[in-house]
């Protein structure tokens, strides 16, 4: 890393003058040196910085970056995307290519009782091993049956779960008209299928997605999927998986920069905690991000999976990485709060017609697998700064890491909604957040005491901001956590698009 003085006088410069060259900074420095050694000193750190260079002559120009103009999607697109996910079905004719390629894999007709049967054992010797403690899983999904087991079954929602996901990452302007994809450890192909699903519905855009993949029963799955429903000349060209590891260098046959690089189901399956190299292997790969890029990372919702990528988004931050969703961030601090365990949801899926036919037998709920919930981490450079909410010092509502001195007491709250509803018919329950708590804090609402003053909450997207006024604050021993109890005088508002800081609030007894 660059030297601290080094980087000081660069940030300075940098932020009284948005474009300037490298030897006007050298009268600053206690030990002048050439500009070429002072860039070979601070290229590493210029992403992070949110700064690009470029030689002039035989000096170097140091400027902001300046992220290409997102796309907006238009009323057209907004509508045909709505519609597609209201259907909440994968798209039949990639139903009917799954069911068409274990047909030609197993040699008999996919429906066949036999096969029906082997597909069963593959799914629940898959389920099973996932749930045994994190050091003894293989998670292997790579051969045989194993393969076909996880089209059946994790395919629909996985592909349903990034259809979600990509429309998040555009109604929050992170995607762009033109852009060069990277999919990390890509399987049969989930995250490529539903981009080029996902830009079919959208007007005058184009991608090439690239990926990794290092089981061969994977990519030919993959081949085989993209060949019967990806068409030929299309928006998005879906090049053929490189071969590789994903704890590998990545080959040379992929490109040297990305527009977005997706990690989907795939960090949490590096399993041996006395190695963990999963924030060297998402730094190293984030090292071919352009400078505007966006790194998208999924894991599923269990409380385990959860925890340990929130612990390796905390640890990329210190790597130049910086969280831009879900966590708003609106006291304008990096969150350090412990137990995260904090996921989206979407509504279920429609089964697939194989899934429905597998679940023809006895245990019929062990082969259905409709609900989506995932955690996710949008991160960039940490030199692009993120434009939302803030919650100015001046502001009289308390953090939520003092929410020690207000027991018993009822307050006003301004924090960001990180869950579904985790209650039951007579109690809503909802994790909430500032990026301050020590403790985890929850939203509760009794059924009887929700009206229309306060049922924002439940509506409310995830990661909405939200000014809750008049909440009892409760401890809870046995959990070690703290619950807002909402009533029927409570208000809640959902913060407008436009709004950047909060006015003081009143605490309330």
């Amino acid at each position: 890393m660059a030297g601290n003085t080094l980087i000081s006088t660069i940030k300075y410069v940098a932020g009284t003058k948005p474009v300037f060259r490298l030897s006007e900074i050298i009268p600053y420095l206690d030990e002048p040196k050439p500009v070429d050694d002072l860039y070979q000193s601070i290229a590493p750190e210029l992403a992070r910085l949110g700064l690009v260079a470029r030689k002039v002559g035989g000096d170097v120009e140091i400027s902001r970056i300046l992220p290409t103009e997102p796309f907006v999607l238009n009323t057209g697109e907004q509508e045909r995307t709505a519609a597609f996910l209201d259907r909440k079905e994968m798209p039949a004719a990639l139903a009917e290519a799954i069911e068409r390629y274990i047909t030609r894999k197993v040699g008999t007709a996919w429906d066949d009782p036999v096969i029906l049967d082997r597909l069963r054992k593959a799914i629940v010797a898959q389920k099973d091993d996932y749930w045994k403690p994190l050091q003894k899983r293989s998670l292997r999904y790579t051969k045989g049956y194993s393969v076909l087991g996880y089209l059946a079954y994790h395919f629909p929602v996985y592909f349903m779960q990034t259809e979600h996901l990509l429309a998040r990452l555009a109604s929050d302007g992170m995607l762009k008209r033109s852009m060069t994809i990277l999919d990390v450890g890509t399987g049969p192909g989930v995250v490529p299928l539903a981009i080029a699903d996902f830009f079919s519905r959208l007007d005058e855009v184009k991608a090439s997605v690239y990926s990794i993949e290092r089981s061969e029963e994977h990519v030919e799955a993959f081949l085989a999927l993209r060949e019967a429903y990806v068409p030929i000349g299309g928006k998005v060209s879906i090049k053929n998986p490189a071969k590789a590891d994903i704890r590998d260098p990545l080959p040379s046959s992929l490109p040297e920069k990305f527009d977005l690089i997706i990690f989907s189901n795939v960090l949490g399956e590096l399993a041996d905690p006395a190695d963990d190299r999963r924030a060297e292997i998402v730094e190293r790969i984030a090292g071919r991000l352009v400078p505007d890029g966006v790194i998208l990372i999924i894991e599923p919702a269990d409380e385990e999976n959860s925890l340990r990528m929130r612990n390796l988004v905390v640890g990329l931050a210190e790597k130049g990485l910086a969280v831009h969703a879900p966590c708003p961030f609106i006291r304008g601090t990096p969150c350090t709060a412990p137990r995260c365990w904090s996921f989206a949801t979407a509504p279920a899926i429609r089964q697939t017609r194989l899934m429905e036919t597998l679940s023809h037998c006895e245990e019929y709920y062990r082969y259905m697998n409709t609900d989506i919930k995932y955690s996710y981490a949008v991160l960039r450079h940490a030199g692009l700064n993120r434009d939302g909410y803030r919650v100015t010092s001046e502001a009289k509502f308390p953090r939520l890491s003092k929410l020690q001195l207000h027991v018993e007491k009822r307050i006003n709250v301004v924090v960001a909604k990180m869950s579904g509803d985790l209650g039951d018919a007579k109690n809503h329950l909802f994790k909430i957040c500032d990026g301050t708590a020590k403790t985890p804090v929850y939203a509760v609402v009794p059924a009887f005491h929700m009206t229309p003053e306060n049922e924002v909450i439940r509506e409310a997207p995830y990661g909405t901001v939200l000014e809750i006024r008049g909440v009892l604050v409760r401890y809870n021993k046995e959990h070690n956590a703290y619950n807002l109890l909402v009533n029927r005088n409570t208000e809640i508002r959902e913060s407008q698009a436009g709004e950047r800081s909060y006015a003081a609030g009143r605490t309330t007894r």
